[in-house]
């Protein structure tokens, strides 16, 4: 018999654990059943469930990341569908320098 302070192996007919002293004749308080734990994983599993679905609420009512700035078009061509696909080839050339900077630099 396992004691349920200490986790000794005690012999079945011992009245006290060897180890800690603890009365062996009394059975412990209580025990888990099967019906608990199918019961406290529903209430475990139902509470997550809640939690999921009102954060994904809270969530939705957030402006998504992309409405937060504009995104010029030539970024992204393929959210423009039947528009321009490259730039044209004026603005791809290099800006020109200004006198004010060095050209070392």
């Amino acid at each position: 018999m396992k004691c349920a302070s200490c986790g000794v192996e005690n012999k079945d007919a011992a009245k006290a654990c060897r180890k800690c002293g603890r009365d062996l004749s009394v059975p412990p308080a209580w025990f888990p059943d099967a019906r608990w734990h199918v019961k406290a994983l529903g209430i475990i599993y139902a509470c997550l469930v809640l939690l999921y679905l009102g954060v994904t609420t809270v969530l939705s009512g957030l402006p998504k990341p992309y409405h937060l700035r504009k995104i010029p078009r030539e970024l992204t061509p393929w959210l423009n569908p039947g528009g321009k696909v490259h730039l044209p080839e004026g603005q791809l050339k290099a800006p020109p320098r200004s006198a004010a900077v060095p050209a070392g630099r």
